[in-house]
């Protein structure tokens, strides 16, 4: 008699979070299968990562798979009403830091302290593409994705230099990086690339330890109410606005 294939779970992540999710799923008693989707869907604009997303959990296969587990936080908005044919499990979180620090209350403690902060990880260095910038991105729709010598040939230097001026912006708005050491991959190669970053941009580097407890317990199944969120197939989940982040909707 063929033995029954006992059901895993499915974990669903950015690839900012390889080698965390990886190595929560290898440390996990249940069997997890881990696929990871290109970093920066956040930045393509909520419809479409909500799109990208949906179609891979449209094609999930209930006989195979128990639960989907989400390595996502609310991603501006980017999560909001995706189904699955099987419960998906939400940690509560507004996006990737809470995983990398191990709770939403001490990331939330360390951003009111530390206003202006840019976090790096060993996923966001390792995988540092500027998917912000490729096609159909919000920036390419504005025509806004092209380099200075581009912006040059199209519209004279004075007009490109008032671009480049406004798009990097966004800088001002910020004074130090933190890196959050997961106690994984090459250390050293990261801070170096953290702080020549920070050099080149006059901010601080700050290397902050990270904590995996909360990926850990979404790998293992232990999921507290007060810290994930189970969507029942079919139904989807909305921001809160509170301290819960997320609610089914």
């Amino acid at each position: 008699m063929e033995k029954k294939q006992e059901k895993r779970f499915l974990i669903l992540a950015c690839e900012i979070l390889s080698r965390e999710c990886a190595l929560c799923a290898a440390k996990s008693p249940r069997i997890v299968d881990v696929h990871f989707l290109e970093k920066g869907l956040h930045d393509i604009g909520q419809e479409k990562m909500n799109a990208r997303l949906q179609a891979e959990l449209g094609a999930v296969d209930p006989q195979r798979y128990e639960a989907v587990l989400m390595g996502y936080g609310l991603c501006n908005n980017g999560v909001q009403g995706l189904r699955c044919p099987v419960p998906m499990v939400f940690p509560r979180a507004h996006d990737c830091i809470t995983l990398l620090m191990g709770s939403r209350q001490r990331y939330d403690a360390y951003f009111r302290s530390h206003p202006g902060t840019f976090y790096y990880s060993p996923g966001w260095v390792e995988r540092d593409t500027d998917i912000a910038r490729s096609q159909g991105t919000l920036l390419d729709s504005l025509g806004l994705n092209k380099t200075y010598a581009q912006y040059v040939e199209l519209y004279g230097r004075e007009n490109a230099d008032f671009i480049v001026e406004k798009l990097g912006g966004w800088e001002k708005s910020y004074s130090r990086i933190a890196f959050i050491d997961t106690g994984l991959g090459p250390r050293e190669a990261y801070l170096d690339a953290s702080g020549q970053e920070a050099q080149q941009h006059g901010w601080a580097l700050e290397e902050l330890p990270g904590d995996l407890s909360l990926l850990q317990r979404l790998a293992d199944g232990q999921w507290d109410p007060s810290d994930f969120l189970i969507v029942p197939p079919g139904q989807t989940l909305t921001p809160s606005y509170d301290q819960g982040v997320i609610r089914l909707g």
